[in-house]
């Protein structure tokens, strides 16, 4: 029996593969690497790589007394660690500096590439999640064929 019960350091994940599926649901013809190029334009990008999307969410819990609103639990100490050490991860992965996205040979520059690795490994890592807990059926881009 697999659970179905997301990790909490899959939640970010979650959130940009979903934002990452919008998009190419709006451009069909996009491949699964535009769309991800796309992505790092958004709101929602800067929100998470900014650190705002963690700090929001730790505020939120600690509203709460670190009780999800779902399982009704509490969020044990060492997932908030993780959390934290998620959190500092993704700002030094996908440090935005938007007017050198692209060199002028129009190939990615070193540090967009990094950020674009990174949001590639959340999708994956999203994606293997769902073949494990046996919900395939939240596999939309096809990120692991």
């Amino acid at each position: 029996m697999y659970s179905k019960d997301k990790p909490y350091v899959l939640f970010v994940a979650e959130i940009i593969y979903l934002k990452i599926f919008e998009i190419k649901k709006n451009n069909p013809e996009l491949s699964n690497i535009d769309a991800i190029e796309i992505f790092i334009g958004t709101k929602v990008y800067k929100r998470i790589s900014s650190g705002k999307f963690h700090d929001d969410w730790f505020k939120e819990l600690e509203k709460n007394k670190f009780i999800d609103k779902e399982t009704k639990n509490k969020v044990p100490d060492e997932t908030l660690k993780l959390l934290r050490v998620q959190k500092d991860i993704v700002i030094k992965q996908l440090i935005h500096f938007p007017d050198i996205y692209y060199a002028k040979n129009h190939y990615p520059l070193e540090i967009s590439q990094r950020a674009f690795d990174h949001l590639w490994r959340m999708c994956e890592s999203y994606e293997l999640w769902c073949k494990e807990s046996q919900q395939k059926e939240l596999i939309v881009l096809g990120i692991l064929d």
